[in-house]
């Protein structure tokens, strides 16, 4: 159990540090592959968590793989998602729908650099879970332990686009939260988490 106290013993996707402050690093990452899930919360009875099982099952953490290969594939971290508004594609001028009630959520996994293109990984038993290659990305990144709850990545999302609009970046889409740790596996105030900003 060495990953009670947060550490992190599984790969993480490849970065550069392109600058750093005191609060803040700009990052850019590598291409990489993604499983991704998108959902909607509601139907998920209140279970946060709900898309998680469903990757964990693709790569096979729990058991056997959900995947026409059968393959099993390592965990690497961190678990990312997004939210998005039923509002993000329409004018600007309508009400901004707030997550709880009409956002989707987006999880994902990165998966292992071996894979280097989608038709590489194995193809996915679940038709929710989705195989698709990230390109080369920059984020305006923040770190933070403990639990990530609603509140704390509000404040830490609207400090952090404040600062970055400050030094000049131009922000460029929804943030996205990266956790670190198997919430069922690390005591809350060991948890790393950050949030991301992508910027261009």
């Amino acid at each position: 159990m060495g990953m009670v106290f947060g550490k992190i013993t599984v790969a993480s996707p490849k970065f550069q540090v392109l600058h750093s402050t005191p609060t803040y690093e700009i990052r850019q990452y590598s291409p990489s592959v993604a499983a991704e899930i998108t959902y909607d919360p509601a139907t998920l009875k209140g279970n946060k968590d709900g898309g998680f099982s469903i990757l964990a099952n693709y790569i096979g953490v729990l058991g056997k793989p959900c995947n026409k290969a059968a393959e099993k594939i390592a965990m690497t971290s961190p678990v990312i998602t997004t939210t998005t508004t039923a509002a993000e594609k329409i004018d600007m001028t309508a009400p901004v729908v707030t997550a709880e009630s009409g956002g989707r959520v987006r999880m994902q996994f990165i998966l292992p650099e071996k894979y280097k293109r989608a038709e590489e990984a194995p193809e996915p038993v679940d038709e929710r879970v989705v195989i698709r290659e990230e390109g080369e990305r920059k984020y305006g990144v923040v770190g933070f332990s403990g639990v990530a709850g609603e509140a704390v990545v509000k404040e830490k999302v609207e400090k952090l686009k404040a600062e970055l609009e400050r030094d000049g970046y131009k922000v460029a889409g929804e943030f996205v939260l990266a956790r670190y740790n198997p919430p069922w596996l690390t005591l809350p105030p060991f948890r790393t988490n950050e949030v991301m900003i992508p910027v261009e």
